[in-house]
């Protein structure tokens, strides 16, 4: 039997359980504790022989699963075995390695981890202007685009005094209000000065920059109501060309999160191991992510953070170009349409070994069609801070032009 039957089999069995769980809970008393109906559920798969597999022999499978689906479409089989059951998903994790060792998004918790220490992941975004909406792609193959793998949606709301980008994990729903959402995107008035928050802690002692308000969502969960928090991650500003038209806008990030001896050898930054409560309990998608707390890596803690100094990331200086007379950006081939849009960012000199710019692309961001534009990226960011900093290249900077 293959990997793809076995694992088809496990859900169909699994999903059995849980309607027949379903069913049997539709015929007691309406005001049954619903603890109750959970602990049904949890018996019920606790009796499956796939649950009651021998832990040796459960973890060489999994393996072996996680092994050989080594990407896109074919690792969603990685994920499905992730959502089976308590056991398994236990296992799982363990056996999944983060981005920034294995260079793979896997699991949605994914997004908001550091990416690959060796590499970039390539992306990629599409544009809706008549939704005014942002979708982002993973990359499957070497093609600037190809089908790809959804991984994040923006969309822009304009207010009186500032313009807002929500970012959710679901394209169909994008709104501050949903149990999608994970950050947003704040820019003023002139478009030259932006704010990345996070809806969630994204290190250990994280302070909210606003009260908490609270989300409704399903009235049938344990916790009915949702906390969701501004954390301040990025500071993004643009000042004024100096070159004009023909040479790219002048960025400073300031990654609020992330100390500068990130990029050092042997640097770390902050890595988010799991969702709070309830934040993803409500996707029906996602069973495997149902966590009782946020947990950061300790190893990473703000603690540290606090005490030391924050990486500043600018964009790359351009080259005179005497044949084309402008200014340019080596993007390696993943960039093919001029824009005053385009940028590389680097570690400022700030944070450079002897003042001096390095040379890593940290992120790197282009145009490559009307609509089409290509977003690489690797450590000490994540995808969501990437996806949040493109984002302020599209909106409108009326003092910088």
């Amino acid at each position: 039997m293959s990997f793809r039957s076995l694992i088809q089999e496990m859900r169909d069995e699994f999903g059995s359980i849980s309607r027949h769980s379903l069913r049997s809970r539709s015929h007691r008393s309406g005001n049954a504790p619903r603890e109750a109906a959970v602990g049904s559920s949890e018996e019920a798969l606790q009796q499956s022989c796939w649950a009651r597999l021998p832990p040796e022999l459960l973890r060489e499978v999994l393996v072996k699963i996680e092994a050989s689906e080594s990407w896109w479409p074919a690792r969603r089989d990685v994920v499905a075995c992730a959502g089976v059951c308590r056991t398994w998903r236990g296992i799982m994790k363990e056996i999944v390695r983060v981005p920034e060792s294995s260079g793979k998004l896997t699991f949605p918790i994914s997004l908001k981890q550091p990416g690959p220490r060796d590499g970039t992941l390539k992306c990629f975004i599409k544009r809706d202007r008549t939704t005014q909406t942002y979708y982002l792609y993973l990359g499957l193959t070497e093609a600037l685009v190809d089908d790809g793998k959804f991984l994040l949606a923006a969309r822009k709301c304009r207010k009186p005094t500032c313009t807002d980008y929500l970012i959710s994990l679901d394209r169909d729903d994008i709104s501050k209000g949903s149990s999608t959402y994970i950050g947003k995107l704040r820019s003023n008035f002139l478009g030259t000065k932006f704010t990345v928050y996070d809806a969630h802690p994204p290190y250990d002692g994280a302070v909210v920059s606003k009260s908490w308000s609270a989300r409704a969502i399903c009235s049938n969960q344990v916790s009915p109501r949702i906390p969701a928090g501004n954390y301040p991650v990025s500071h993004i500003s643009y000042e004024l060309n100096v070159l004009g038209s023909r040479g790219p806008r002048r960025m400073n990030c300031v990654m609020d999160s992330i100390p500068a001896s990130a990029v050092e050898e042997g640097g770390k930054a902050p890595t988010q191991t799991e969702f709070p409560l309830s934040s993803l309990d409500s996707f029906p998608s996602i069973p495997f992510f149902r966590s009782k707390s946020a947990w950061i890596d300790s190893s990473t803690s703000q603690s540290s953070t606090e005490k030391e100094e924050r990486l500043v990331l600018k964009n790359k200086s351009p080259r005179w170009h005497e044949q084309l007379q402008c200014w340019c950006l080596n993007f390696r081939g993943r960039v093919t349409v001029a824009s005053v849009k385009n940028f590389q960012l680097v570690a400022s000199d700030d944070n450079g070994p002897g003042n001096q710019e390095q040379d890593k692309v940290i992120l790197q961001f282009g145009k490559i069609g009307k609509d089409l534009f290509t977003m690489d990226y690797r450590y000490p960011i994540s995808t969501f801070q990437s996806f949040a900093i493109c984002l302020s290249s599209f909106d409108t900077k009326i003092a910088c032009e």
